[in-house]
């Protein structure tokens, strides 16, 4: 690759703060570079922990930090808080839509683009099903799961028909992947350790949680032996997974489960969570149509070994929304984790730097190290290279992988104050209601409600 003209200063777009777009944004802060990073929050959101917001473990300030304060201190680097409405290739800018009623802002130029827009959860065709069973990908999403949940045992308190107390008391957590197998963990500590004893009128731990999932075990990413160690940490906490059963049906007040051998059951439920499958953000299909790259059926567009779209080297695409070209010229995917993203990031900012300087750049490669995911409190199973952990030691290999890579020392101290007070007392101290109190999917079976006056409230917030 030739070196980029000289431009005083280059100038560089970034579309995405995830765990991709920043890190090639912090890969470039110091380098000779007109920096500009665009996303339509104006924090970073650490996802593997969102479920612990959805839970509460942790509260929302924990797992996020503003992207401005993470560059603060480098004048260059400015922050948009903003859409892409519209990617102008020929003419190297893109196009902005305004956030949250913002102003609308105005074209931004770039003589070079990294595009990093992730991925959501795919209902498989079923969008209707969003509305009754949340994700956790996003932190307004895991704020509703949490209202979700906590609602449910309270809704159960005071239910007095045997049928719709037990309908209040059984969660389904649909897919089994890590995100899955850790919401219906927490979920089960929750009900038979944390508020055992909260309430008067049921117990708990009584309660059911069934985790879906379609393939014929848990976390298919991990070896056998480490699934089958996940499956029975789960039913020691009380759920219940169901390997080989697909779900064919939701709606607000059950879950239409389908077994292998094609029988149906509906299964009574109030609170449902998503955890299955993810489909590409449709930034990618737009670059597709704009360069000709392939798509695929969840709808990852096919970059060049070294992450740049065909016929345009100017612009990179990483992270959840690509494929990666191999040396055969046939399209790679990926593990849909945070460590491909990242390495992502950081090697399309060294592309960058290096064609400023002149130097050819090779192509991209992820290196591969190992999987962790946690179960509840002390089980965890963790998969590097040949070496198989499980239990405590794994436990605490996740502990420290993810205080690790939390963006802001202080979210760490705070998060590592709160893991360990739990982990003393059993407690969650972010077990709060908050939100929309009136939401449709939380009413209850009986008399109409006469609502009263509202009073005038005296503060508002989460």
């Amino acid at each position: 690759m030739t070196a980029m003209a000289e431009t005083s200063p280059h100038r560089v777009v970034i579309v995405g703060g995830g765990f991709g777009g920043l890190q090639a944004a912090l890969a470039l802060r110091d380098a000779p570079v007109q920096l500009t990073l665009i996303d339509r929050r104006n924090f970073h959101l650490f996802q593997p922990l969102t479920y612990q917001v959805a839970t509460g473990a942790l509260s929302a300030g924990e797992v996020a930090h503003p992207l401005r304060a993470i560059f603060k201190h480098h004048p260059q680097v400015q922050v948009l808080m903003a859409s892409v409405s519209e990617f102008d290739l020929e003419g190297r800018q893109v196009h902005l839509a305004p956030a949250d009623g913002l102003p609308a802002p105005a074209p931004i130029a770039y003589d070079s683009l990294i595009v990093a827009g992730g991925s959501a959860y795919s209902y498989f065709g079923h969008e209707e099903w969003r509305r009754y069973a949340p994700e956790v990908k996003s932190l307004e999403s895991a704020l509703l799961v949490r209202r979700r949940i906590l609602s449910a045992f309270e809704a159960a308190e005071l239910e007095r028909d045997p049928e719709r107390k037990r309908a209040w008391l059984t969660f389904v957590v649909v897919g089994a992947g890590p995100t899955g197998v850790e919401m219906a963990g927490q979920i089960g500590e929750m009900a038979g350790d944390t508020m055992r004893a909260d309430f008067r009128t049921f117990d708990p731990s009584g309660g059911r949680i069934l985790l879906v999932e379609a393939a014929d075990r848990l976390l298919t990413s991990f070896s056998p032996s480490l699934s089958a160690h996940a499956a029975r940490s789960l039913e020691e906490l009380g759920v219940t997974p169901l390997v080989d059963h697909t779900v064919v049906g939701i709606d607000d007040e059950a879950v239409t489960i389908q077994a292998r051998d094609g029988t149906t059951d509906r299964v009574p439920s109030r609170t449902k969570i998503w955890a299955a499958g993810v489909t590409a953000s449709g930034l990618a299909a737009r670059l597709a149509e704009r360069t000709g790259a392939e798509l695929d059926r969840a709808g990852r567009v096919t970059v060049e070994p070294d992450l740049t779209l065909p016929g345009h080297p100017e612009v990179f695409a990483l992270g959840d929304m690509v494929r990666v070209r191999g040396r055969d010229g046939k399209p790679e995917l990926l593990p849909g984790v945070a460590p491909v993203a990242m390495q992502q990031g950081r090697y399309a900012a060294r592309v960058v730097r290096e064609r400023l300087r002149g130097i050819p750049a090779g192509s991209f490669r992820y290196r591969d190290k190992g999987n962790v995911a946690t179960i509840g409190r002390a089980r965890a199973v963790a998969e590097i290279k040949r070496l198989k952990i499980s239990g405590f030691p794994a436990w605490a290999l996740w502990l420290g992988i993810h205080l690790w890579y939390l963006i802001g020392f202080q979210n760490r101290v705070l998060v590592l104050i709160r893991w360990g007070f739990s982990f003393v007392t059993r407690g969650r101290g972010a077990r709060l209601i908050t939100g929309e109190t009136r939401d449709p999917h939380l009413r209850s079976e009986g008399p109409e409600e006469v609502p009263a006056e509202e009073p005038e409230r005296a503060a508002s917030g989460v």
